[in-house]
C-alpha cells in the first residue's frame, strides 16, 4: 500500500466539484444533466455538495462530461521502468 496525503473523502470532493464545475462550463442545469444522464437532479445535487453517489451513477455523469477512458485508464495497470541495465537485459 502507497502512502498518500489524500483521503477518499478529498478524492470524492475533487470529482464532484470536477463534475460540476464541467457541467456549469458547458452551461447546464442539474435538471439538464439529469436528463442526458439518467442520474436524478436530487442525486446529482447531493453528489456535487457531498461527494456521495454510486460509481454507475458517477460514470454515467462523467460521460456526458468528459470523457469515459479517462476514468477507465484509472484501472490500467501501470508499468514499471526497469530499474537496472540487468532488469532490461533478462527482460529480452
Amino acid at each position: 500500500m502507497r502512502l498518500s496525503l489524500s483521503t477518499a473523502a478529498d478524492v470524492q470532493e475533487a470529482l464532484a466539484q470536477a463534475v460540476r464545475a464541467r457541467r456549469r462550463a458547458l452551461k447546464w442545469s442539474r435538471q439538464r444533466l439529469a436528463e442526458r444522464s439518467g442520474v436524478p437532479a436530487p442525486t446529482i445535487k447531493k453528489f456535487e455538495t457531498t461527494g456521495q453517489i454510486s460509481l454507475r451513477q458517477f460514470l454515467l455523469l462523467w460521460q456526458c462530461v468528459d470523457r469515459l477512458e479517462r476514468v477507465s485508464a484509472l484501472a490500467e495497470i501501470p508499468t514499471q521502468a526497469p530499474r537496472s541495465i540487468e532488469e532490461v537485459l533478462s527482460d529480452e
